[in-house]
């Protein structure tokens, strides 16, 4: 990697259509009030703090650290965004993407997990070396992949019901999935805290009575309708990075939340099939 000089950080201004989102960004949601709040600020005060690029082969920049601001400012209709742009390879574009979401405290456990899983086995580094580039022990490392036992559904359920990291580290003590599964439904549904949720499980694995409201069928219930926006959000973002400038308009009311999703047909195939 070079490393910037204080001559060599001049701010160049890039059009917003030439910078492409990272592909090892570890963060794959992103609240959409705080970025129309952020797109608001950026609107009055302007993009106070340039992003990081590097220049790709194709003329096109990739995005190493500032993904939230460059939407920000798209949304703000900024043609043209201020940027730095750096020399590094394609490992060092991963570690700092990674670096700079590891240090916003709203980085979701299994985005991070999944961050530093990436960086692992996509460039053959130790558990060691990873915890190194980003400041953190090894043990640290360990911990947070181990999440990544925990199958997706049980991933979602964990974040939906707003549980914490240490909520799912004692889920992993159970190897049964469908146990684990069972438990986690227990532990949802009575909104046990970290304290209640390491002794039930102790209770589960030394074999002890059952409580009585397991017996039944529990269903999670979401109620939290920012769930469902991100979903949106997510399917939006898909189609950006896959090359379908796909657009989406969120409009809020007294009553009801309406989005409109624009996706240009010449940039996908319709198939229509008989049913």
């Amino acid at each position: 990697m070079r490393i910037l000089t204080k001559n060599d950080a001049k701010v160049v201004y890039i059009p917003a259509i030439k910078i492409r989102p990272n592909k090892t960004q570890p963060r794959k949601t992103f609240n959409e009030e705080e970025l129309r709040s952020l797109s608001q600020s950026i609107a009055n005060n302007g993009l106070l703090q340039p992003l990081t690029v590097r220049r790709m082969r194709n003329g096109e920049f990739e995005l190493i650290a500032g993904e939230r601001r460059l939407r920000a400012s798209v949304m703000a209709g900024f043609q043209k965004i201020p940027c730095i742009v750096m020399k590094c390879s394609d490992k060092d574009s991963a570690i700092f993407a990674l670096i700079e979401n590891l240090q916003r405290s709203d980085l979701g456990m299994f985005e991070e997990a999944r961050g530093l899983n990436r960086l692992i086995r996509k460039y053959g580094i130790t558990q060691e070396q990873a915890a190194l580039q980003i400041g953190k022990k090894q043990s640290t490392v360990a911990n947070k992949l181990r999440l990544l036992k925990l199958t997706i559904e049980e991933q979602d359920w964990i974040i939906q019901a707003g549980l914490t990291e240490r909520h799912a580290r004692a889920l992993l003590k159970i190897s049964n999935e469908e146990m684990r599964k069972s438990a986690l439904s227990h532990i949802i549904a009575e909104e046990l805290n970290v304290r209640d949720t390491e002794h039930y499980i102790n209770i589960v694995l030394q074999g002890g009575p059952i409580p009585v409201k397991m017996s039944k069928e529990k269903k999670i219930v979401v109620r939290d309708v920012r769930i469902f926006v991100n979903t949106i959000n997510k399917a939006v973002d898909t189609m950006r990075q896959s090359g379908i400038n796909a657009e989406s308009h969120r409009q809020e009311t007294a009553d009801y939340i309406e989005y409109t999703v624009k996706i240009p047909k010449s940039k996908v195939h319709l198939v229509d099939k008989a049913i």
